[in-house]
């Protein structure tokens, strides 16, 4: 039977859960173990599509389409592995199945309530995801924090699931150590207090996981041990690390995979983290700084800057700098925001235009674009990048004054970026959720063209999220003026990729597809080696 390790959080949320479970995935995995990991949101969308970024961080996209929480992003850059739909869970999701079921009499007429039709629900998709991933070992993150009222029926499936099957369920939970700096330590009790929550939901905690901003120390170990019910040896230390990826191999330094692997009772080979070890030397060994802008709109939320927006972009820079051995820094600048990006730009040595929707902040990325082009800047524009690129591309080397996308300009009279015909009837019912392109196509790409040379194949499969798309009918002016599409879907109707040639432009290239999301550490995306590849050389001169 396979085993279940829950992993939830307490005291604050953002505390690192999805990393410490992405963690755990590898762990197991590098000791020979199957595995896969499922994340539970708690909120009741039915997916994270129509969140906005600010308020619940970017949104992934798995091959098969659904779009979901950005850890199932970080699960598999740690699995270096696709995850499928059955590996995301939302309330929204289990509600609707159980109503519908309902509806349609599933239930054979019982009054349907919580526990147990709820709970069975979410059991059931728990063990269907093991299944469909032929996992020795599911590890389930529990959105949220423990005791909030949303996402008590998750914890009590967890409940179930252990007195089903005690020597097959584990609990870890991912806990906060605050330091009071007038006080100078680091303080056990909202942690003591998270786990009586927790106990009181009926689930003692197998192992605690100590987030804090430093190591603990001997003295809090045996607090917390003491007061949580546990052994001394089951406290786990993670403190803040230079990079995420420090942490399996600081988890492993204290054999937290030996420990998982004797509670679940499971046998396995000697532990292989090699590769991954090399990857962080690598990551943190990098000497020579390349300075990339990201130029986007999703940053701010009132006085505080988020990288969540764009983790996948950043994740797939630093994947990229740590193969080629240099150190990629940084810099967002907001494209609805009073700079100007003129001056501002100068200095780097490379230009990313990501993801976007609607017309907020769009003249500030289309002024990006035309700088990165006349200071012939290394140039990576990603969908909503690309899009902006063809419109600068087409008002200021084609002529066509005020050309732009119907998303931003429905009566513009050169509308190089139109809606997919098939997304203006969704939009028309305002049927917004899970409808546009989504997932992974697969895309031709132009014999002889950088693409060409960048994949060294004909055809890639890339991940897609758009509604709106390059319109054919400016596709012969727009490459008679130099613009050179350099990928097309299989059928020959939607544009993929455009680029300019190398001898106008060292790497100008905008793909309608994002290949941020197949980036890992391991195997980081050929599109985003070859940009720092273009960018560092950029920053020699």
């Amino acid at each position: 039977m396979p085993k279940y390790i829950f992993v939830s959080g307490g005291v604050i949320s953002g505390l690192g859960k999805g990393i410490t479970a992405a963690s755990i995935g590898l762990l197991l995995k590098s000791r020979g173990i199957r595995v896969t990991n499922v994340k539970i949101d708690m909120y009741l969308n039915v997916d994270a599509g129509t969140i906005r970024p600010q308020e619940h961080g970017e949104v992934f996209v798995t091959d098969d389409g659904i779009e979901t929480d950005q850890d199932i992003g970080h699960y598999e850059r740690f699995l270096n592995e696709s995850l499928k739909r059955e590996n995301y869970m939302t309330t929204g999701q289990v509600y609707k199945t159980v109503i519908d079921r309902e509806r349609a009499f599933g239930y054979n007429g019982e009054d349907v309530e919580a526990i147990p039709h709820v709970t069975d629900e979410i059991i059931e998709r728990i063990v269907r995801a093991g299944k469909v991933n032929k996992a020795d070992v599911v590890i389930v993150e529990l959105g949220g924090t423990v005791g909030e009222y949303q996402n008590g029926l998750f914890f009590e499936a967890n409940r179930i699931m252990k007195l089903k099957w005690p020597k097959n369920v584990i609990h870890v939970h991912v806990s906060y150590l605050p330091v009071i700096k007038s006080v100078g330590e680091l303080k056990s009790k909202p942690t003591q207090q998270s786990v009586h929550v927790l106990n009181s939901m009926g689930i003692q905690p197998d192992f605690l996981v100590a987030r804090s901003e430093q190591e603990i120390d001997k003295r809090r170990r045996e607090r917390l041990a003491l007061f949580c019910n546990m052994h001394d040896e089951d406290i786990i230390s993670n403190p803040d690390l230079d990079c995420i990826y420090c942490v399996p191999i600081h988890l492993e330094d204290q054999k937290f995979s030996d420990k998982l692997i004797s509670k679940l009772g499971l046998k396995s080979k000697r532990t292989d983290l090699k590769e991954w070890r090399d990857f962080v030397d690598r990551f943190e060994g990098s000497k020579k700084e390349v300075k990339i802008a990201l130029v986007g709109k999703y940053f701010a939320t009132g006085n505080y800057v988020l990288k969540d927006s764009y983790i996948c972009v950043v994740e797939a820079l630093r994947h990229a700098g740590a193969k080629l051995g240099v150190n990629v820094i940084m810099n967002w600048f907001n494209s609805d925001g009073d700079e100007d990006l003129n001056k501002v730009l100068k200095g780097y040595a490379g230009v990313v235009v990501p993801q976007g929707w609607g017309s907020r902040g769009v003249e500030g990325k289309i002024a990006a674009v035309r700088f990165a082009r006349e200071k012939k800047i290394p140039y990576l524009g990603l969908c909503f990048g690309m899009q902006m690129a063809v419109i600068e591309f087409a008002r200021n080397v084609c002529g066509m004054k005020n050309a732009n996308s119907t998303e931003v300009d429905a009566k513009t009279k050169y509308p190089v970026i139109h809606i997919m015909q098939e997304q203006e009837e969704y939009l028309k019912q305002h049927n917004y959720g899970g409808t546009i392109r989504l997932g992974s196509w697969k895309c031709k790409i132009r014999t002889g063209s950088l693409l060409n040379k960048i994949y060294g194949v004909d055809e890639v499969a890339e991940r897609h999220r758009h509604r709106y798309e390059f319109n054919n009918e400016f596709k012969e002016k727009l490459e008679k003026c130099g613009l050179v599409v350099s990928g097309m879907s299989p059928d020959g109707k939607l544009v993929e990729a455009i680029e300019l040639p190398k001898k106008t432009h060292p790497f100008f290239v905008g793909t309608q597809f994002h290949p941020e999301y197949k980036s890992r550490p391991l195997s980081p995306h050929p599109i985003f080696m070859s940009f720092i590849e273009a960018a560092a050389k950029n920053s020699k001169s």
